[in-house]
């Protein structure tokens, strides 16, 4: 890939947790009010547990877009552990963090051995394959660009986890949600902390069914979209 990484610093959040911030963006990777607060409400909460209440699945194939600091990952693996459900998780990450940076987020200070481990296993997995992380958890990291990346198939559930339109509009238009929406399962849902006016219409064009739900601290709203909604 021809890119080169921007610069990060690291930013304590107000819920403790710690994130990146981009200066030549003017972007967090994470909301400031609080990354797991925000990554458990709007991708766990809104997401991947309303996807489970809703069709009771055994499986569920998961795309994120921005896999990042590898939080919603992370909270996605370890959502499931003592459940039966197995989960096949793809991202696309165009700006890959380094090692050094990976060990200054302390996502997993306060938690035991075994959760420390699955965060850094799902860091150590090479880019470009698919590897077991445990029985229940299969990940496959694509180091490629959204706008050509991989084809899934049958996706279930996308956590769309961008940079914001004022920061990476490419990644927000009707195109990109077009294929997205070709590239879903019959029960496909998405989830985004975006409730941009101009985005939601670039998903309705491309045939979501959307709606607007409570955001997490500090944004009045998120947005939840369907490829068939009853």
């Amino acid at each position: 890939m021809n890119k080169i990484n921007p610069k990060r610093e690291l930013f304590t959040t107000a819920d403790g947790s710690s994130t990146f911030f981009v200066a030549q963006w003017d972007e967090h990777y994470h909301s400031i009010h609080g990354a797991i607060q925000e990554s458990n409400h709007v991708f766990i909460a809104a997401g991947l547990k309303y996807f489970i209440e809703k069709y009771q699945p055994q499986t569920i194939k998961i795309y994120e877009v921005g896999f990042g600091t590898g939080l919603n990952a992370f909270l996605t693996a370890s959502y499931i552990q003592n459940t039966s459900l197995k989960i096949e998780y793809y991202a696309s990450e165009a700006y890959t963090l380094t090692l050094q940076e990976i060990e200054l987020l302390n996502y997993t200070d306060q938690m035991d051995d075994v959760q420390k481990d699955l965060f850094l296993k799902l860091h150590d997995t090479p880019w470009n394959e698919k590897v077991e992380i445990n029985p229940q958890f299969t990940l496959i990291k694509q180091n490629e660009f959204l706008e050509t990346r991989s084809t899934i198939g049958n996706i279930d559930l996308i956590y769309f986890d961008a940079f914001a339109p004022s920061a990476q509009p490419e990644l927000w238009t009707e195109a990109i949600f077009e294929n997205l929406y070709n590239d879903m399962s019959e029960k496909g849902i998405l989830v985004t902390y975006c409730a941009k006016g101009s985005v939601k219409r670039a998903m309705k064009s491309s045939g979501w069914k959307i709606e607007a739900i409570p955001g997490p601290p500090g944004k009045r709203e998120m947005t939840r979209a369907f490829v068939h909604h009853e």
